[in-house]
């Protein structure tokens, strides 16, 4: 059975999003795209919240884009690949390898992992938040990029008791963003 991992870029104060909603100081390099490639490459399934699939669509058609690189090319035929999970009670449909949750956290979890062997990514910070509250996360992995943004988006949710963790892995990149992977 796979691994659940809560990944995304944070800024090191801690935010996946700064107080007006952006990001962009989390894009990243040819180096750091490459590597997200590898580790979606290993995925067998991704469950996300409403905000992160919407932001996530992009990458549903952006390998018939003409400007878009080898790198972006491959990230998309990956990402459309990869079997996908979407939590809201919004929206009505979705496109691609993707379907709407129908049911509660855990049980969805348990139906991926049986569909999959492979690792399963959970993103989107109050998705991925719900299952760290739950217990259900077994890694963290952190692109913590060198900015301060003051606040936003917190990568951590609140918990109701302390989480020890264990260092599995470091990384720093030519851009000066450092990888950490956490498991529980």
């Amino acid at each position: 059975m796979g691994r659940v991992i809560h990944s995304m870029s944070v800024s090191l104060d801690g935010y996946i999003a700064g107080p007006d909603g952006t990001f962009g100081w989390g894009m990243p390099t040819e180096e750091l795209h490459r590597f997200h490639n590898d580790r979606v490459r290993e995925q067998g399934a991704h469950l996300l919240g409403r905000n992160l699939y919407e932001t996530m669509r992009y990458w549903e058609t952006a390998d018939q884009d003409p400007d878009a690189g080898e790198i972006e090319r491959d990230f998309a035929q990956l990402w459309q690949a990869l079997p996908k999970v979407v939590f809201s009670s919004t929206l009505s449909e979705v496109e691609g390898n993707t379907r709407l949750a129908t049911e509660g956290l855990a049980e969805e979890l348990a139906r991926v992992q049986e569909e999959t062997d492979g690792d399963i990514g959970v993103g989107g910070a109050a998705l991925a938040g719900s299952y760290a509250r739950l217990g259900l996360v077994d890694e963290f992995q952190l692109f913590v990029h060198p900015v301060l943004v003051g606040g936003g988006t917190p990568f951590f949710p609140p918990l109701d008791e302390q989480v020890d963790l264990e260092l599995l892995e470091t990384r720093t990149f030519d851009s000066r963003v450092v990888y950490l992977r956490y498991g529980r």
